[in-house]
């Protein structure tokens, strides 16, 4: 009973965290392997530039972060994540963005930003072109 309880619980590990999707028959999966190289990389790039400021690390590691990341979410969409990436990709990021304070920007936010821009001065536009189109009446005071 012990032993099957003990086997039981060992499999809803292995369930659990995916364990599957990081290996292909008895070895381990070629998409994990280029992660973990990849993972490599950047934290080579980390420790290399983490004596100096952070911002040179910024710039001289942004590179290898954003294919590290731009794997990881490819990985996330084909649904091939295994616990041991996640964590791994975890620690990254808070590695990147809270010890490092890198930033990654992102280039699908520029359209939103400036879209909202203009929705939010479309209003001001429009009561300014009013105002100054309409007759304005002159107002006679009664005394």
């Amino acid at each position: 009973m012990v032993l099957y309880n003990l086997y039981s619980s060992l499999e809803n590990i292995w369930l659990v965290a995916e364990c599957i999707n990081c290996l292909s028959e008895h070895s381990v999966s070629n998409t994990t392997l280029y992660f973990i190289d990849r993972l490599n990389q950047s934290q080579t790039c980390f420790d290399k530039y983490q004596q100096v400021n952070h911002t040179e690390l910024c710039v001289e590691c942004r590179t290898s972060y954003k294919i590290l990341n731009d794997l990881y979410s490819n990985m996330s969409k084909n649904r091939s994540l295994c616990i041991d990436v996640e964590d791994a990709m975890n620690a990254t990021r808070r590695l990147w963005s809270k010890d490092f304070k890198c930033l990654l920007t992102r280039e699908e936010n520029v359209p939103v930003i400036a879209v909202s821009c203009f929705m939010l001065f479309l209003p001001l536009i429009f009561y300014l072109s009013s105002y100054l189109h309409s007759e304005q009446k002159k107002r006679k005071l009664i005394h």
